[in-house]
């Protein structure tokens, strides 16, 4: 009877799915992390073309709007701030907007704030990344940002 016992397989079906449910999880928790991470750079990529865009149509020769009629940097990010989207605190965002001379090397801005048509407006949109936790990997943490690059139209 005592060597029956010493031999006996009855616990090994338990600590085998103790590791595999573990795994699993794990698999699982950080796949809907990765997700969550893909869904908030979306966001920021789209944050980022909506601001450009905003910025592009507002340049020095804007016509047609009540307010900010040539756009500034403060209304870019208040718009982009203003955009809802779940899951992402606006509050968080750093938006970071900038006009450039337009697009062939060596241009020169026609006027200081290169806003003119033909310019270049590129908006940088900034999120911190915390509370990846996933079991059994270290928590991560950073930033993740995107930029958009338009023409100014008008």
């Amino acid at each position: 009877m005592k060597n029956k016992l010493i031999f006996s397989d009855q616990g090994q079906t338990i600590v085998e799915s103790a590791l595999s449910i573990g795994l699993l999880l794990t698999m699982t928790l950080g796949l809907i992390e990765g997700a969550l991470m893909l869904t908030t750079y979306h966001y920021l990529s789209y944050a980022a073309r909506l601001g450009s865009r905003y910025a592009m149509v507002r340049g020095s020769q804007c016509t047609g709007f009540t307010t900010a009629c040539p756009a500034v940097a403060g209304d870019v990010t208040t718009y982009v701030q203003s955009i809802p989207f779940i899951g992402v605190d606006p509050t968080k965002l750093t938006v970071n907007t900038t006009w450039g001379p337009a697009p062939p090397t060596g241009s020169v801005c026609a006027t200081p704030a290169c806003n003119d048509p033909g310019d270049q407006v590129t908006v940088t949109v900034t999120y911190p990344l915390s509370g990846f936790t996933v079991p059994l990997i270290p928590a991560f943490s950073g930033n993740m940002h995107s930029s958009s690059t338009m023409v100014i139209a008008q």
